[in-house]
């Protein structure tokens, strides 16, 4: 990965490419506030007294709430810069730990996921923006890539510094960690903004096509979708499964015994590998094809995650979800491969390959964290992981099973006699 990068600095020059690697700069430490949000979230939730189930509700909401604003972005933030976009989530950002250090009631805990969810999809937004703005048509991909290695980081570290912090009990340190951590980001913004003012921008227009009415996209993505339907259900199941290692995933660090110091450990091997897959997935799809890749990896990845609840040693149990981790992680750049080549292969219908792919995606984050808190307190951490393994190799049996060599959406949308 290292050296991917380093290779990536060389070609294009890190004065050609200041602005985006500000940009990276500031999603790094955004990631670091966020990753210690994520971690703390469920605990400040348990700890006030919510059973898990009601926990998984209230995280819930957040998805619906990031769900809601997409749509209402669209309005909103049509031709919007991304300075105005990132100025509103840093105001966010900064409200949102205290919100959430004082919130001790159900509706204080929807108002903070609210926030979550909206200044979640705000740096998304915004990052498209600039990338639109300031990086040539051709290097999108590049751009992207480049930026996805940073909060990966951030992630990464995050649940290691709050393990220790929160060794005995959770206090104030986290919250205020993560202020240091959006300030810095911050700082870096400024600093972003400063260094690209007045540089060259891409122009930013709308889509050209002839707008839809609503029912005929409705119809439309109601066709798509089932032609798509075996791998918008992995994809699907894959964020449902994400969702249930950030829901109840910290409360399970919490409890290991022998490592209280180093719980955030736990987190940490299940964020890792998605750091290093991405740079060998290429050569399993290449030979394997990219959904049968996606299934295999779903269903070794459930096998492993089957075993969650009988494994008693705390070191086991790491390396446990670091090898569940690291096969799911396998299944998202195949999966994310094959939206791609349908979308190149029917670019007409690019919107709606890509709103079902986000709806669903949205879907397993609302679900997941409800079925995760209910699962727990009726069946126990262990058991809920396990039973979601069994779930897991179900659904990659069946995927298998009814899922055809080759998906032509142009073909199967054009012949009536499919529908």
């Amino acid at each position: 990965m290292l050296s991917r990068l380093i290779t990536h600095l060389r070609n294009y020059g890190v004065r050609r490419r200041k602005g985006l690697y500000l940009l990276s700069i500031v999603i790094l430490f955004w990631a670091l506030f966020d990753g210690i949000v994520s971690y703390i979230v469920p605990i400040v939730i348990t700890d006030a007294g919510m059973s898990k189930t009601l926990m998984g509700i209230i995280l819930g909401t957040s998805s619906i709430a990031g769900a809601l604003f997409d749509f209402v972005a669209c309005k909103l933030f049509r031709n919007t810069y991304y300075k105005r976009l990132f100025i509103i989530m840093f105001a966010i950002c900064l409200a949102f730990p205290f919100i959430l250090f004082k919130a001790h009631s159900f509706l204080m805990f929807v108002i903070a996921m609210a926030l979550w969810g909206v200044y979640y999809d705000l740096r998304m937004i915004g990052t498209f923006n600039y990338i639109g703005r300031f990086t040539p048509k051709e290097e999108h991909s590049e751009s992207f890539g480049v930026l996805q290695v940073f909060p990966a980081i951030g992630y990464l570290v995050a649940p290691l510094m709050v393990g220790f912090l929160i060794a005995d009990s959770l206090s104030w340190e986290p919250f205020v960690l993560s202020w240091i951590f959006i300030v810095i980001s911050i700082v870096f913004f400024v600093i972003l903004i400063s260094q690209t003012r007045g540089e060259e921008q891409a122009v930013l227009s709308a889509n050209s096509a002839e707008p839809r009415g609503v029912w005929s996209e409705v119809v439309l993505w109601e066709r798509v979708g089932r032609i798509l339907l075996p791998v918008l259900l992995l994809t699907f199941f894959l964020n449902l499964a994400d969702s249930f290692f950030w829901t109840i995933g910290p409360l399970v660090a919490e409890g290991l015994s022998g490592i209280k110091e180093f719980s955030g450990v736990f987190m940490t091997a299940y964020a890792l590998p998605p750091l290093v897959v991405g740079w060998v997935v290429g050569s399993f799809t290449k030979t394997h094809g990219k959904k049968h890749t996606a299934f295999i990896s779903l269903f070794v990845g459930s096998l492993f995650l089957m075993l969650f609840s009988f494994i008693s040693n705390s070191y086991l149990l790491i390396l446990d979800v670091f090898l569940i981790s690291f096969f799911m992680s396998i299944a998202y750049p195949a999966i994310n491969g094959a939206y791609a080549d349908y979308i190149s292969e029917t670019d007409e219908y690019e919107k709606e390959i890509e709103g079902l792919g986000d709806f669903y995606t949205n879907a397993g984050y609302v679900v997941g964290p409800m079925m995760a808190g209910f699962m727990a307190d009726q069946l126990g951490n262990g058991s809920t992981f396990s039973l979601l393994g069994v779930l897991g190799a179900l659904t990659a049996i069946v995927l298998m099973w009814i899922t055809p060599k080759s998906i032509n959406v142009r073909a199967q949308l054009e012949t009536p006699a499919a529908f």
